[in-house]
């Protein structure tokens, strides 16, 4: 009997682990600041990691669809700057805007250190979905 009630507890307790789901989801703060942290260690992949495929990228007149991790991997290479978070609103489940304070890369020098750059992200299932830069000026209530 003791391993019967051994072998439900476990079943139970399995069952609940996966009726987390969504819920278990991050939501665009948690997704916008591992971004960061991946960019600002070099680690393009886990940085690419976090974009769903189809998503967009859009820098002023540069448009990206993600259409492979591989395009993700490539486009987050090609960013010379690290940016510390110094300021990040949220809006509803999905929305994100981030002020980021520019500095060098492991492996590139940064062609604004000290600058700001501003980025509207939206998050869906954990994974980002639309990066869009932002003037540098841009206010949260502006962007989203």
């Amino acid at each position: 009997m003791k391993g019967a009630a051994l072998l439900g507890l476990v079943l139970v307790l399995g069952l609940a682990a996966c009726a987390g789901g969504e819920d278990d989801r991050a939501g665009p703060e948690e997704v916008v600041r591992a971004w960061s942290r991946a960019l600002n260690a070099g680690d393009n992949r886990a940085a690419a990691a976090l974009f769903a495929v189809g998503a967009r990228i859009e820098q002023f007149d540069f448009v990206l669809t993600v259409r492979s991790l591989d395009d993700a991997l490539v486009w987050n290479r090609t960013l010379p700057c690290s940016g510390e978070i110094v300021r990040l609103t949220t809006r509803g489940e999905e929305e994100a805007t981030a002020t980021f304070l520019l500095g060098d890369r492991q492996a590139s020098p940064c062609d604004a250190p000290g600058g700001a750059a501003v980025a509207l992200f939206r998050v869906r299932d954990g994974k980002i979905v639309l990066f869009r830069q932002l003037p540098a000026d841009a206010s949260p209530e502006d962007t989203i």
